[in-house]
């Protein structure tokens, strides 16, 4: 992406940070022979809901109008936990979710999210494109969900905090932390000596601007889609997992669909989720000097320390036993021996 092109996409989310949850109308169906629902929780102005917005229309046009995809960002049908029922349910035709939250319902999806496992990108695709992400999409299988091929990119996730710096893992010692509803987020935070308290990504700013937690963690894109910036003033750049969205679909509601209808869903999913992962990454230095114009502080992490204490404290020995070795096996052919 050149650097107009960068510009041009952070002014389009800066834009659309400002429409409201309901501004971002769902396309009504009239014609539609297929009408599918796909929720989210990002805002509107998040590069997932921008390319989820082009994919919608590429399958209208491609479908020549016989399916249409209503998007509904923002939480707007219910809580991570509500939407995961409502995809089981069919009430719900797709979701796009987290692996580690995905790891309530599919305990195997969290292995991705393995506290600093992956030490960048070059190891990330690699994985989720390769056996690791197989891996994973055969378990959901197993469910009523089934997964498409291309995970969207949530990015490297990072700490803020309305108190203090996150320097070294001592830091994090009795901290009030919002995590999302994962056994796994929890247990790493745990750890370190931290208090995680797992709320849903809808109640995440209130939750900070009351001082219910002090601190937070998510990518850069989220905590400037979100105004996270608002109610925090330290990002720590720990770099402490990547996280990303697997566009979850409800192997019944998508059984409907003729074979060619079923090609043109997966194939614009895909490619959407490959030019999305492309949004992220270029726009992730643009929106850090965006946070730092709205004041937030920002330092980098030695990771070292941070590994060396998950390590000293069993955390990588425990999350081997409850995956198992095979599956551990695939993760270390990623991202190198861990513990």
């Amino acid at each position: 992406m050149s650097t107009a092109k960068r510009r041009d996409f952070l002014k389009t989310i800066s834009a659309a940070a400002v429409v409201s949850a309901g501004g971002f109308t769902p396309l009504i169906a009239r014609a539609a022979e297929f009408t599918l629902r796909l929720a989210n929780n990002l805002p509107t102005s998040h590069p997932l809901n921008i390319r989820l917005k082009e994919m919608a229309d590429r399958i209208k046009t491609e479908s020549k109008g016989r399916v249409e995809v209503q998007i509904f960002p923002s939480s707007q049908l219910g809580s991570d936990t509500d939407t995961l029922s409502q995809i089981r349910s069919g009430a719900v035709d797709f979701f796009t979710l987290s692996p580690l939250i995905l790891g309530t319902f599919v305990p195997a999806a969290q292995i991705t999210g393995v506290g600093f496992a992956f030490k960048s990108y070059d190891q990330v695709w690699p994985a989720l494109d390769g056996d690791l992400g197989a891996y994973v999409r055969n378990k959901i299988e197993a469910t009523p969900l089934f997964a498409f091929e291309k995970i969207w990119d949530g990015g490297f996730r990072q700490v803020t905090t309305s108190t203090k710096a996150i320097v070294k893992p001592e830091d994090f010692q009795g901290m009030k932390l919002r995590v999302p509803p994962s056994p796994l987020w929890t247990s790493m935070f745990r750890a370190f000596g931290a208090s995680p308290t797992s709320i849903n990504f809808s109640e995440t700013y209130s939750a900070l601007q009351t001082r219910v937690v002090e601190g937070q963690e998510n990518p850069l894109s989220i905590i400037f889609t979100a105004k996270l910036y608002e109610v925090q003033k330290f990002c720590s750049l720990t770099n402490h997992m990547w996280d990303g969205f697997w566009l979850l679909g409800n192997k019944q509601s998508f059984a409907r669909l003729p074979k060619d209808l079923q090609d043109i869903v997966r194939r614009a999913a895909n490619e959407a989720a490959v030019k999305q992962r492309a949004d992220v990454r270029s726009l992730e230095g643009e929106v850090r000097q965006r946070l730092e114009a709205a004041k937030m502080q920002f330092n980098t992490v030695d990771a070292q320390p941070f590994r060396a204490k998950l390590a000293a404290g069993k955390f990588y020995d425990e999350w081997k036993k409850k995956f198992g070795p095979e599956e551990w096996a695939i993760l270390e052919k990623y991202s190198g021996r861990l513990g």
